[in-house]
């Protein structure tokens, strides 16, 4: 079957090709009746636009760029998994970088000269940016921050409450009774912003409950990986006045850790330490015990990202940077609840 053309989906509507390519294309001088017909004429004929050429006459080149600490973080790769799917519906393809948290590689990959021939716009998760990073920025292509490491940039900004969603997680182990929670994760340094939020989180929730923190159960980590929670948990059980009986965790790769620590000593969750997660990777749901965690909602990041960045290429009047919050929920499972 030979390929539809825009000419073919025109005669079938029975409008003009130019008025096929403004419906296609998305322009609003187009009544909706007649935007109906050409939409049932597309989809009869399976008419699908060359993106290619549409996006040369633009000036663009139909790639965006995800840049990600970590790619061997479960968290960024489901991420870049959604960002590619709203992408798609765009026409768009997604092309993913890795910086380490490295500043020079963070400031490289936003500077004008390494991002506008490539991309038409990047969606960045930094570390290591500042203020006046993002200030020598002469880049006119769209710009989107997520996580925390930024606030009040000139620049759109995608992010989650993590003072709410730590405090609901410390708050779910308050109500299972326990009295002694520890909160693995904290980096009270430049670029740990985060773990600082979360820990904010932790402590709001005991202050709610007027309880004091025990703050030799608040343990630092230099990164969330699973050795980092494997080791803090073994620390934790090594205190001389007992380990705590529970724990809520900066992310699922240091849950993951804390809990081959536990069994590996023969502790039982969550009888005798309750474990909370966070970021509800897959990993967590088909791990044993299963994870309770904070599920960030990853669908909406991605989606509230690529929508700035589709927005800001339109064609319209640009409005001022905003702050984007999307949903989190706290998902409970047998770490916590039992089998």
């Amino acid at each position: 079957m030979a390929t539809a053309r825009l000419r073919d989906v025109a005669e079938r509507a029975g409008v003009s090709i130019r008025t096929v390519s403004n419906v296609v294309n998305g322009y609003a001088q187009v009544s909706e009746e007649t935007r109906r017909r050409v939409e049932k004429a597309v989809a009869e004929l399976g008419y699908r636009p060359n993106l290619l050429a549409r996006n040369l006459k633009r000036g663009r080149t139909g790639l965006l760029a995800l840049v990600v600490p970590e790619l061997d973080v479960p968290y960024f790769s489901e991420l870049a998994r959604a960002v590619i799917a709203e992408a798609r519906t765009y026409g768009y393809t997604v092309v993913i970088d890795q910086t380490d948290g490295e500043p020079d590689r963070e400031r490289e990959l936003i500077m004008r000269g390494a991002s506008a021939a490539l991309f038409d716009g990047v969606i960045l998760s930094p570390l290591s940016l500042s203020q006046a990073d993002l200030a020598r920025r002469d880049g006119s292509d769209p710009l989107v921050l997520l996580g925390e490491r930024i606030a009040e940039s000139p620049y759109d900004h995608v992010a989650i409450d993590n003072v709410a969603a730590a405090y609901t997680a410390t708050e779910h182990l308050l109500d299972l009774g326990r009295t002694r929670i520890a909160a693995v994760g904290d980096q009270p340094y430049d670029t740990g912003e985060t773990a600082q939020l979360r820990t904010r989180g932790y402590r709001d929730a005991h202050a709610a409950r007027g309880l004091a923190v025990d703050e030799s159960l608040v343990v630092a980590t230099p990164r969330f990986h699973r050795s980092d929670g494997a080791a803090a948990m073994a620390a934790l059980l090594d205190r001389p006045d007992g380990p705590p009986d529970a724990v809520f965790c900066y992310n699922d790769l240091l849950a993951l850790g804390a809990i081959r620590t536990l069994l590996t000593r023969g502790l039982r969750i969550p009888e005798d330490v309750a474990v909370v997660g966070f970021d509800d990777i897959e990993a967590g749901r088909y791990n044993t015990p299963t994870l309770t965690t904070i599920s960030p909602d990853k669908a909406a990041i991605a989606r509230l990202a690529v929508q700035r960045i589709t927005g800001r290429l339109g064609d319209g009047p640009q409005q001022p940077p905003v702050e984007l919050w999307a949903p989190h929920r706290l998902e409970i499972r047998e770490s916590t609840a039992g089998s």
